[in-house]
């Protein structure tokens, strides 16, 4: 397998340190000086006057002269319902592209109070989180219909590589396709996949300030700028801070910065370049949460414990500190109005440094205690992503085709070394050392009473053992939507991916220091394929069929499903899906109202068999319904509801251990029938707003989930639970507004993350003011 060369390494830090030296140091002098194009923000309605001027009529004659004409009006909002994909390889609009997608508007973003990727994902129902998979407890883990989305997410199109916490304050929109992609994002997506779009310059002058103050010490600030330099060059900034603590919970808080700058050269011209740059900087203190009991009785499932939400059982000197930095280019040519060419490239580096401590429960003689553990990390990643596609229109035989083929290459390096120390939680006392000894060096504390201030003794330093693991993955693309006619069309699309991945490095083995080498290489193809029928011009009914791959270490060592000597042999995961749906539009077009039936099958899934290894022996079913309306449900009503019935199944989950480590006894088939992990039956989110008077909006939401298991065996549950949120928004003027968001108005203690050992615990009542300004 090929690596990448130091020189390699040196271009890339160049590059991206250079696109975002560049475009940071574009003259705000100049841009004082430039013509401001006579643009308005596309947001506001300005007064718009015509003074007599003379407009030619284009025929000859002579030129006309116009009356004055003044128009004002309310800033108006922006749209819950988004009609077209910013997607290229969707090549239909939404209402006639065969497949459940979901889009958070920017308008939505904005009302519901979102800060990060998670907030806005709980807009959308049918998705839960993950907790700490893989020792890692940085980064977004999204679980769409069941099935882990850590890997598939992506950024103007392109895999965001990595494992990250993701801010929004550059984000314009969000897209969740639901059910496998292989053809459209290549490994993976077998639940779905997330597309965020970001922010690039626009053809108008603007500056929007906000400054959010909120209960637990919020502090946020956000600068969105646009400058029109010439005609066909536009910069655009964005700026965010933000520092926190977070609501319910002692001893845990956020701390983050960022900085988005982009130059867009060529709008309405047949060659367009995008050039951005992002940068994000974290320091937060890491939160596990409580623990879980060990075991609830027979016949009673086990649930998180811990009494007040408050209590956190990590050390004050635990810490997560990880940087991201982003370049990325877009090129873009027309040949005619029906041939375009795209070349978009994205180079991502991010670094990862953390000490967390997992709570684990125990009791002894008679008391509860809370066993702490360390995890610990130093990592940085490295990866780039290129793809080149050629759209092109065209009809054959009366029939219109939407055609999109390319090629896409990417890479990623990740280097993690875990620190060379340890603590090893625990509350077993021995007459050598006893409890009171471990209760004083902080291995253990009390689960109703728990002190955080020992720390850990020594100096944390680099340890002996790494992994370095690469991805390289080469691909060819095509997609086509055949419009046979009115009411009749064809989507369909396939994907050939080269998936090579490789991980070496020092580990420890009885306790001795050995190299390791190990590598997965594989190739696949994915399909997806959809008939759309159009009864009426304002609905579509469509069944479509997909096909997508999890190989094996498709996470890049980022996550749960690392390369490692039990799973580098192992065939890849196979998803197939089968999807009937219909979508339709009213009140002109302003409502958009969906709904859908499906079935998800993973086959040759990773399980443990009765030797206790591991091998491609399971099978796991989810089948369900999806609802959605977006829009506006009559003037001045606004709402954004979806609904998701999830049945999910392992049908055939391998061997459990019901033995111990030193005398193993493997069961075959303990585990057939259960639930899927993190996967609720019912969930639901509705978000609505009322626009009282020109100036005053008000609005809620709901969240519903169902109770969920943390684990195959079933033996770990969280209880469902509801929580409302409510808004309100007042406009001064056209130059300032206020908006008010309340957060789980209960004050609900509910848990958004489970697994075996430990629970993640919801934020408590949040209370955010922003005060928005123009100028």
């Amino acid at each position: 397998m090929s690596t990448q060369s130091p020189r390699f390494q040196y271009r890339y830090h160049m590059l991206s340190s250079a696109i975002g030296v560049a475009i940071s140091a574009l003259p705000l002098q100049a841009v004082g000086q430039s013509s401001e194009a006579n643009v308005t923000p596309r947001t506001q309605k300005q007064p718009a006057e015509v003074t007599e001027k003379q407009v030619s009529s284009g025929s000859g004659d002579e030129p006309i002269a116009l009356e004055a004409v003044s128009v004002t009006g309310q800033q108006e909002r922006g749209s819950y319902k988004v009609d077209e994909s910013v997607n290229r390889r969707y090549t239909a609009p939404l209402r006639e592209t065969p497949k459940t997608i979901t889009v958070i508007s920017e308008q939505v973003i904005k009302d519901t109070g979102s800060l990060t990727l998670v907030d806005a994902l709980r807009t959308v129902s049918g998705i839960t989180f993950g907790s700490g998979e893989g020792g890692n407890p940085a980064g977004d883990r999204p679980i769409i219909r069941g099935f882990s989305a850590e890997s598939d997410q992506f950024v103007d199109g392109l895999r965001d590589v990595a494992s990250q916490t993701r801010e929004i304050f550059n984000i314009e929109q969000i897209e969740v396709s639901k059910g496998p992609g292989s053809a459209f994002v290549g490994a993976g997506s077998t639940g779905g996949a997330i597309n965020m779009s970001t922010k690039s310059p626009k053809r108008e002058n603007f500056n929007n300030l906000s400054y959010t103050w909120g209960t637990d010490q919020t502090r946020r600030y956000t600068l969105d700028t646009n400058y029109v330099l010439t005609d066909q060059v536009a910069f655009r900034l964005n700026v965010m801070s933000h520092d926190a603590n977070v609501a319910g919970r002692d001893k845990v808080d956020v701390n983050r910065w960022g900085v988005a700058p982009s130059l867009q050269i060529g709008f309405d011209t047949p060659t367009r370049l995008l050039m951005s740059y992002y940068h994000l900087d974290t320091d937060d203190m890491p939160d596990y949460g409580v623990p879980v009991e060990a075991s609830a009785g027979a016949g009673k499932k086990a649930r998180p414990i811990g009494g007040d939400r408050d209590r956190f059982y990590g050390y004050s000197s635990d810490y997560r500190d990880s940087t991201t930095d982003s370049g990325y280019l877009k090129f873009e040519h027309d040949f005619n109005e029906n041939i375009t060419l795209t070349n978009a490239f994205r180079m991502v580096r991010t670094t990862l440094d953390y000490v967390v401590t997992s709570p684990a429960y125990t009791r002894v003689n008679g008391a509860d205690y809370v066993s702490r553990g360390s995890r610990s990390r130093d990592s940085t990643s490295d990866g780039w992503v290129n793809q080149t596609d050629l759209k092109i229109k065209f009809n054959t035989f009366g029939w219109e085709h939407n055609l999109i083929a390319g090629v896409e290459a990417s890479y990623e390096d990740v280097h993690n070394r875990p620190y060379a120390f340890s603590v090893n939680g625990s509350c077993a006392g021995t007459s050598a050392v006893p409890l009171s000894s471990l209760l004083s060096s902080g291995r253990c504390t009390s689960l109703t009473n728990p002190t955080y201030d020992q720390g850990y003794t020594g100096v944390v330093t680099p340890g002996v053992n790494y992994t370095d693991t690469r991805t390289e993955t080469l691909a060819a693309f095509m997609f086509d939507t055949i419009k046979f006619n009115d009411q009749w069309s064809f989507n369909f699309g396939l994907r050939h991916d080269d998936f090579d991945t490789e991980s070496r490095g020092v580990r420890t083995v009885n306790s001795q220091a050995e190299r390791f080498n190990f590598e997965n290489n594989t190739n696949f193809v994915s399909y997806q394929a959809g008939i759309v029928f159009n009864p009426l011009p304002n609905g579509s009914i469509y069944y479509a069929q997909s096909v997508s791959y999890n190989p094996v270490g498709e996470t890049s060592g980022e996550g749960a499903d690392g390369l490692a000597a039990t799973n580098q042999d192992l065939e890849r995961e196979r998803n197939d899906n089968w999807e009937i749906g219909t979508k339709w539009e009213f009140f002109d077009k302003r409502l958009g109202i969906n709904a859908a039936f499906f079935r998800t099958e993973k086959d040759n899934a990773r399980f443990t068999d009765q030797a206790g290894a591991t091998s491609n022996i399971g099978k796991v079913v989810v089948k369900g319904v999806e609802l959605g309306i977006n829009g506006t449900i009559m003037d001045n009503w606004d709402a954004f509801v979806n609904y998701t019935y999830l049945d999910s199944e392992i049908e055939k989950g391998g061997a459990v251990n019901l033995g111990t480590t030193a005398a193993p006894n493997y069961v075959d088939g303990a585990n057939d029938g259960n639930h899927v992990p993190s996967t609720p039956r019912n969930s639901l989110s509705l978000w609505t707003t009322y626009k009282v008077k020109s100036d005053l909006i008000i609005g809620g939401g709901a969240n519903y989930m169902d109770q969920r298991y943390g684990n195959a065996t079933n033996t770990i549950e969280v209880s469902s639970y509801w929580r409302y949120d409510a808004m309100a928004a007042y406009q001064v003027n056209e130059n300032l507004d206020f908006q008010l968001n309340i957060q789980n108005l209960t004050d609900k203690r509910y848990f958004d993350q489970i697994r075996a050992g430990y629970a993640h615990v919801a934020p408590g009542r949040t209370a955010l003011l922003a005060t928005n300004i123009k100028f």
